[in-house]
């Protein structure tokens, strides 16, 4: 029986973090105490144990080793758990819609989701890895999850830490998935039987956070104006960017569309709270615009506030060509990457491609610089 297909893109590798002085995540050297303690929490006992050794290994730690990584069973613990919570939240929720079935789907399988249940449940490790950088990585993670609301350490589908999850973390709990469902002969049922303990709290209709996208709706609808949510696709990642009386308020990223969207109006909705209430009042900005400079010096300014910023240098792209040959418009986008963000947005169509890239970079500078 082949796997289900897949059911979540894959995103490009998490940036490096600015190193600080952290004790590295510890490691059980004993492999078969590593498997053990995976057996004890599945409550589990693996017919083939080679599966739960490679589900434990790092692609890091495979040369001389004579072992497999985790990269092939963490492919199919991906489908498997989107199709095995498919399958449980469609039995549970018989008078939800498809499209509210997705994002909770989406919230439970997300690589922050799962990154959570790595650290709940002491995954990393049991681990083999050679790579310092992940662990430092993984390491930075954990101290700033541990400063987290114990409630919220299984039950934040995004955004939940200042720190990007580490996905290696969401690798680690999708193989050991796959390891079950490979021993057990693909049986999904057995699956989810064996699994579930890992991801309680299951996030339910009840308990997840939908709200930012309909009280975002709600608020501006009372002041007359309308929020409209642009989407982007970098790499594996989606960037939803929303505006508000033409203006970017509020910018959110994640593998999954559902959660970006969430993401990007929660993030609206603190800036709406804030200094940009004026925004739905008057539909004003918040006077940058001696600071920001004229249109032309825009991309200029950009590429400097990125420079001071140690960030990398903005990427314009030009996104629209509208109307005929001698009467020409432009719309450019411009991707802004920061070591815990992805920035993507567009300028206002213009009549050269110069000017539509520097409309792109202001609208930027306008959101970097507010805050």
């Amino acid at each position: 029986m082949a796997p289900p297909p897949a059911s979540r893109k894959r995103g490009p590798p998490d940036p490096e973090p600015d190193p600080v002085e952290l004790p590295p995540p510890a490691f059980v050297a004993d492999r078969a105490e590593a498997a053990a303690r995976v057996e004890r929490l599945l409550g589990y006992r693996f017919r083939d144990r080679r599966l739960l050794e490679e589900a434990l290994t790092h692609p890091s730690s495979v040369e001389g080793v004579g072992a497999a990584s985790y990269e092939r069973l963490e492919f199919v613990g991906d489908s498997a758990l989107g199709l095995a919570f498919s399958n449980f939240l469609y039995l549970t929720n018989p008078t939800l819609g498809p499209g509210s079935l997705s994002t909770l789907r989406a919230a439970n399988i997300s690589t922050e989701k799962l990154a959570r249940v790595a650290v709940r449940h002491d995954l990393y490790p049991l681990l083999r890895r050679n790579c310092p950088r992940l662990d430092l990585r993984v390491g930075q993670f954990i101290e700033t999850v541990k400063q987290e609301p114990e409630d919220d350490l299984c039950t934040v589908p995004y955004g939940g830490s200042v720190l990007k999850a580490p996905k290696v973390l969401a690798d680690i709990v999708e193989s050991i998935s796959a390891a079950v469902y490979v021993d057990c002969k693909f049986n999904l049922e057995k699956l989810w039987k064996v699994t579930r303990r890992l991801f309680e709290p299951i996030i339910t209709a009840e308990t997840i956070d939908e709200q930012p996208v309909t009280t975002l709706h709600e608020l501006c609808q009372k002041h007359g104006r309308t929020a409209q949510f642009k989407t982007w696709q970098k790499g594996g990642m989606v960037v939803v960017n929303v505006f508000v009386g033409g203006e970017m308020v509020g910018i959110g990223s994640s593998e999954q569309k559902v959660i970006a969207k969430l993401n990007a109006a929660r993030d609206a909705l603190g800036k709406l709270a804030g200094a940009k209430q004026q925004v739905l009042t008057t539909g004003v900005g918040n006077g940058l615009g001696d600071e920001i400079g004229e249109l032309r010096e825009c991309k200029q300014k950009l590429n400097e506030h990125c420079n001071r910023k140690n960030w990398p240098k903005p990427i314009f792209k030009l996104e629209k060509e509208d109307g005929p040959a001698h009467e020409r418009k432009f719309v450019c986008s411009v991707q802004v990457e920061t070591p815990t963000d992805n920035f993507v947005t567009t300028g206002d169509l213009m009549s050269r491609v110069k000017d539509a890239e520097n409309s792109a970079a202001q609208k930027m500078l306008e959101y970097l610089l507010k805050f």
